[in-house]
């Protein structure tokens, strides 16, 4: 696919039309406060992967509505002090999948803790293992129109709040450093990341690569590919709901956690992606509060984006922030 989205001068301009509610912030200080009436409840069980250069913990938290959340906890075998913490988010159908999928950035020296995420884990990779207890309404298969009649049942109202409380049950391991945590993620787990930017004020850097859940208004009318797709999709067949959606993903939009976002950032975004178009990811690097931002772009990709030629610039970024 040549380049179909708006050029590179124009990018770097561009701003979103999506219109923050009025009580954004409120409706997400409500979301962690409720969460954070349950409690934490982090287990660190050790796994014997046979790896020696690793040491892993198999993860439990609470997360949304104390419902259990999975993760895994990677540090350098025979770390004995509090470590640089790195939270991963992972992409759109995946799970925290097996251990020794997870290396590279244990492998630099620092905790690594991924999180799965809730209800996937089902599409690709080697699995999740967190369920979503919580129902909805009326929804397109996969995960993008669960609950979205309102915002107190979408479901990315679940994801973001576990991304939250990932972030506490990973400080709270004796060898994480609450004092350098950042957090990291491609598309969905992007996305995620974008948000924790926004709702966590004590973070050091944040990476979102090639995000997704940014500026839905362009989003949802220039892509025809899944999974912003299937919000149109729904729309196709709930006639006369187009309003009542745009309220409830206004509240989920990475533009404006973005502008609440007050910690260094290094975005992606690939001029070929029709998942997670490049105007959408500048919606929202544009955005960005804090003038410490800065973005790779790959000219000739899809939505594979930089893969591990952007892991080894997030290597070299991360050594000057972490």
């Amino acid at each position: 696919m040549a380049l179909f989205d708006l050029p590179i001068d124009e990018l770097r301009d561009y701003r979103s039309d999506s219109t923050e509610p009025d009580d954004f912030d409120a409706f997400w200080a409500k979301s962690l406060a409720e969460a954070r009436e349950f409690e934490l409840d982090a287990r660190f069980e050790p796994v014997d992967t046979g790896l020696s250069t690793v040491q892993v913990y198999d993860v439990t938290f609470a997360g949304f509505g104390g419902h259990p959340v999975k993760g895994w906890l990677t540090l350098p075998a025979g770390a004995g002090e509090p470590l640089p913490l790195l939270v991963e988010y992972v992409g759109y159908g995946g799970g925290r999948g097996l251990p020794h999928e997870h290396l590279l950035w244990a492998s630099s020296g620092r905790a690594h803790f991924v999180m799965d995420t809730r209800g996937q884990g089902s599409a690709w990779g080697a699995g999740g293992d967190t369920p979503d207890p919580v129902g909805g309404g009326p929804a397109y298969p996969g995960f993008m129109t669960r609950g979205i009649d309102a915002p107190e049942n979408y479901y990315y109202r679940r994801v973001f709040t576990d991304a939250v409380r990932a972030v506490e049950a990973a400080r709270s391991h004796p060898l994480t450093d609450a004092s350098r945590t950042a957090v990291m993620g491609a598309s969905q787990g992007g996305g995620i990341t974008i948000a924790v930017a926004g709702l966590v004020p004590d973070l050091v850097a944040a990476a979102p690569d090639v995000p997704f859940l940014c500026d839905f208004p362009r989003a949802t009318t220039l892509t025809d590919r899944n999974p912003y797709r299937e919000i149109a999709l729904y729309l196709k067949t709930h006639r006369g709901r187009a309003d009542e959606v745009r309220r409830t993903l206004s509240y989920f939009d990475g533009v404006h956690f973005a502008a609440r976002a007050r910690v260094p950032a290094l975005f992606s975004a690939a001029l070929e992606d029709q998942t997670c178009p490049p105007s959408t990811v500048y919606a929202a690097f544009n955005a960005w509060a804090h003038e410490d931002r800065s973005v790779e772009v790959y000219e000739f990709n899809d939505h594979e984006g930089g893969g591990p030629f952007h892991d080894a610039a997030k290597l070299r970024w991360l050594g000057s922030h972490l």
